[in-house]
């Protein structure tokens, strides 16, 4: 039997869950997860169900079957092979922690995702990457190459298919105009529980301010600095006794539970009209919404 997954959004009225659960039922379909929020600040409806065909009805059969449901409600929908494999291309420079725990998850199976590439403008994982029979792309930036060498990761990014890209502590900033191309498409890994302490050095910030608790946050690409919607977030308690080198240490384990997490796994491109008040929760939620998420952009130079 296979596993779909069908994602809706359309404006909340009454009838659309008694649809879709009738509609897949006489198609022979058992539901086996659902999930649905109500955005009541903009009058939004998103839901998604995972089901498995018991009756050997075909994707594109039921894809021609549901477009009554769709056009009658208005709706954004998209049904999809569960086994499909996000095509993903990671983006490091110095700090390879959070890059050696997405390989080792992805390479045990823990993360259902196909890695078509890492991208770096240093040397230094290179063999770790070619080691796991990766492409390594080296690509050197500096304020005068900047936009060739972000024309660079676009024609891989082109080339390879990739779907979502993760700055897995990827220390440039891009560029407004690669964030508005890559919009929806890319996810960073930020040293810092945003809001507090964006842009370079959070740990220094943290220190100086003298927070009691610290984190990682995984979020959204856009054009404004580390202000991406977030998809997920890990905090650790620290105390006095702790300098801004300890921070590193301790915000490194945050980053690997934030990269990690079902709601980063499960995070996909998001519709060209998408904004930050079309955030929702994924997998344990609404496990990956195909109109949701991308990837934000590293702030650290």
């Amino acid at each position: 039997m296979t596993d779909y997954v069908l994602t809706v959004t359309c404006k909340s009225t009454r009838g659309v869950v008694a649809a879709i659960s009738t509609y897949l039922a006489e198609k022979g379909c058992n539901i086996i997860d659902s999930s649905q929020f109500d955005d009541l600040d903009t009058g939004k409806f998103f839901m998604r169900v995972s089901f498995i065909s018991e009756e050997g009805v075909t994707l594109a059969e039921i894809r021609e079957g549901f477009k009554p449901i769709y056009e009658k409600f208005g709706m954004d929908a998209e049904v999809h092979d569960g086994s499909e494999r996000l095509k993903v291309l990671l983006m490091v420079s110095r700090f390879g922690h959070c890059l050696n725990d997405l390989l080792y998850r992805w390479k045990i199976g823990a993360l259902p995702i196909d890695i078509v590439g890492v991208v770096s403008n240093h040397f230094e994982y290179q063999k770790v990457v070619v080691n796991h029979d990766i492409p390594f792309h080296h690509i050197k930036v500096t304020k005068e190459n900047k936009p060739q060498a972000e024309a660079q990761i676009l024609d891989i990014v082109e080339q390879t298919g990739t779907e979502l890209i993760v700055l897995a502590r990827y220390m440039q900033v891009l560029s407004d105009a690669m964030c508005k191309k890559m919009s929806g498409r890319i996810i960073n890994i930020h040293h810092s529980f945003l809001p507090s302490f964006k842009g370079a050095n959070p740990y220094k910030q943290a220190y100086e301010r003298g927070v009691k608790l610290i984190g990682a946050t995984a979020h959204y690409v856009t054009a404004d600095l580390d202000e991406g919607p977030i998809i997920e977030q890990d905090t650790a308690r620290i105390t006095h006794a702790q300098s801004a080198e300890d921070y590193v240490s301790i915000l490194k384990k945050s980053g690997f539970k934030t990269a990690t997490s079902r709601r980063v796994v499960d995070s996909t491109p998001l519709p060209d009209d998408w904004t930050p008040t079309h955030w929702f929760p994924t997998r344990e939620d609404q496990m990956r919404f195909r109109a949701e998420g991308s990837l934000v952009v590293a702030a650290e130079k």
